[in-house]
């Protein structure tokens, strides 16, 4: 079952990369298909290929998108058992990636190769990551210092995510925005931060 905030975090990703006019997308951390499962049902998608290192998520991906009629048949749709800190050569090329509650999941110091197979292996013009607000997370009833999911090695307040992101898209030649997902909190901003780079050029 996805949670409202999870499927308005969806949405929103799926409308900003319908806006941004991409027609192929990377979806890094696809877990089970549930963003590759939406952006399927729109044309303007012309090829869809997600990335997990966990093969028993990504036959559950296979089994959803094959139950919604959209067999990952390599061409218009795909999965790959990967690395989300290494670029796979095949894959280059896309006008999108996605990292959707992803980078958390990396340890800090392995972030640089993240930022390295993401912004100059892949390099698409238009990148899109999610992440915890951990700000909000008083208002999910957490303690301090405690993380939503015991798989997060961090969870960033707003500042951090800004400084991490603006240094990455001044080293790679790209512009980024910001923007709150869930019920925002006037003094905390919303459960989930969203970072949108896109190609400076």
């Amino acid at each position: 079952m996805v949670s409202f905030l999870h499927k308005e975090r969806l949405d929103t990703v799926v409308e900003a990369l319908l806006a941004c006019g991409a027609s192929s997308v990377l979806d890094l951390g696809c877990g089970p298909g549930e963003l590759l499962l939406l952006l399927a049902e729109h044309q303007q998608f012309r090829r869809l290929v997600g990335i997990d290192t966990c093969l028993d998520v990504l036959q559950e991906a296979r089994t959803q998108l094959t139950h919604h009629q959209h067999l990952p048949d390599g061409q218009r749709l795909a999965l790959y058992q990967g690395s989300f800190t290494e670029c796979i050569s095949d894959l280059q090329g896309f006008d999108a990636v996605a990292l959707i509650e992803t980078i958390e999941h990396i340890p800090p110091g392995r972030l640089s190769l993240l930022e390295r197979a993401v912004f100059s292996g892949y390099a698409p013009q238009t990148v899109i990551i999610t992440t915890p607000n951990s700000e909000y997370n008083p208002l999910h009833g957490m303690a301090p210092g405690q993380f939503r999911h015991p798989d997060h090695q961090f969870e960033w307040d707003r500042q951090k995510l800004r400084r991490w992101a603006q240094g990455v898209a001044g080293r790679s030649g790209y512009q980024v925005s910001f923007s709150d997902i869930g019920e925002v909190d006037m003094r905390l901003g919303g459960s989930s931060q969203m970072a949108f780079f896109w190609r400076a050029d």
